[in-house]
């Protein structure tokens, strides 16, 4: 009887685990895209009410690119400080820290310290995204793991789909962030009731010498860094823009807050299926041909959505479905096969480093987005331009990822 009531004491706090993180993840997917969608908005009354002489297109470009710099740096940063303060203390800070920027969002009165804050939003977001995966991985049973991590993943597009609420629900861009106050009790939460991880623990106690990685573990980290980045350059190079450009299509006179939420929407929808696809595909397909397959529909999916149109029309919404999806593979498929490229002992850490090394890129990618409307001719191009980058992921693919 004892044992029984011990068994069901862990699976409660198992599952209250789960559920925090879940929450965690899902409105990580909003401080990532909320702003995005508000862009159009926020920037404009940032700049008038400091009479900066700052551009709007040069403004939101570094604002996006000042998340992703924060993302990488607390994908790196955070998994190893979890090595060292334990998954539960981790999770609960990143998930703190992301929540706090929030809301401090909302108070903010120039671009500057707007800044600041999306660095400080992104570092948590990237914590939050690494370190639940592997603090999850870590408590749940092996037979069920792939199950669990595959819905914590769908979480980030549901977050999404938050922010399209969001933003076509009219809501103004300082009412949207104060979201922010829920991932703050969230970490209160989680630092009250959250078990710490028993393989962490263990590790802890009986690591004595140092990590040694293998020639293999280095080639296998080169390609998950080339990959992951690829297609994170772009993902983000489009996915952060895609709001403006709708509203740049729209010439008679709408404000384009419904135009751009449903888009968001429509982008996070596409995620979640997507994800829950993606499992499906890799045990039908294998990793090759799921990836190879993935990659030349985001390359179309790009292309059809961008050179197809000058003006808004509803075959806007049915294009962006299409190209959510296989972003939502993307991530889904990514997000299985790169920790399994690297054995237990070098997991976390090597994966950290797959999925926010190529952020730096990323980022910096994203800044030139701006800068290239003038010269290309229009936002759309620019956004074209970028999408080859997952042209690149396909080769990258077919010359270095073989199936076992």
């Amino acid at each position: 009887m004892e044992a029984m009531t011990l068994s069901s004491d862990l699976q409660t706090k198992k599952w209250l685990a789960f559920g925090l993180c879940a929450v965690s993840y899902l409105l990580g997917g909003t401080a990532s895209t909320l702003m995005a969608t508000f862009l159009p908005v926020v920037v404009p009354e940032l700049l008038e009410r400091s009479g900066s002489a700052a551009g709007v297109d040069e403004v939101s470009a570094w604002i996006s690119a000042a998340f992703l710099y924060g993302w990488m740096t607390g994908g790196v940063v955070f998994g190893f400080v979890s090595d060292r303060l334990g998954r539960a203390r981790a999770v609960a800070f990143v998930t703190a820290l992301y929540g706090l920027s929030m809301l401090m969002t909302v108070f903010v009165t120039d671009w500057q310290v707007l800044l600041l804050l999306r660095f400080l939003t992104g570092a948590g977001v990237g914590g939050v995204l690494l370190l639940t995966t592997v603090y999850i991985s870590e408590i749940w049973p092996a037979q069920q793991r792939a199950v669990v991590l595959g819905v914590l993943a769908v979480m980030f597009p549901v977050g999404i789909v938050t922010t399209g609420i969001l933003n076509a629900g009219l809501v103004y861009w300082r009412e949207a962030f104060w979201v922010g106050l829920v991932p703050v009790l969230v970490s209160m939460t989680m630092l009250a009731g959250l078990p710490e991880s028993a393989h962490w623990t263990d590790h802890r106690q009986s690591v004595k010498t140092a990590v040694t990685w293998t020639s293999r573990d280095k080639a296998n980290l080169l390609t998950g860094v080339l990959v992951f980045g690829a297609v994170l350059i772009g993902l983000w190079g489009t996915f952060s823009w895609i709001p403006t450009w709708v509203q740049s299509l729209l010439t008679d006179g709408r404000s384009g807050s419904q135009e751009r939420g449903f888009t968001m929407m429509l982008l996070g929808t596409g995620g979640i299926i997507g994800g829950m696809l993606s499992g499906m595909l890799l045990n039908r397909l294998g990793t090759r041909r799921t990836l190879l397959l993935t990659f030349a529909g985001c390359t179309g999916g790009c292309a059809l959505l961008f050179l197809t149109n000058r003006s808004f029309s509803a075959v806007i919404y049915a294009e962006t479905a299409f190209l959510a999806l296989f972003f939502g593979i993307s991530q889904g498929a990514l997000s299985s096969i790169i920790p399994a490229l690297f054995p237990v002992h070098i997991r976390a850490s090597a994966s950290g480093i797959s999925f926010n090394v190529g952020r730096f890129f990323t980022a910096t990618a994203v800044f030139f987005v701006g800068s290239l409307v003038a010269l290309l001719g229009g936002l759309g191009n620019a956004l074209l331009v970028f999408s080859g980058a997952f042209l690149l992921a396909f080769l990258l693919v077919y010359l270095r990822i073989k199936d076992k």
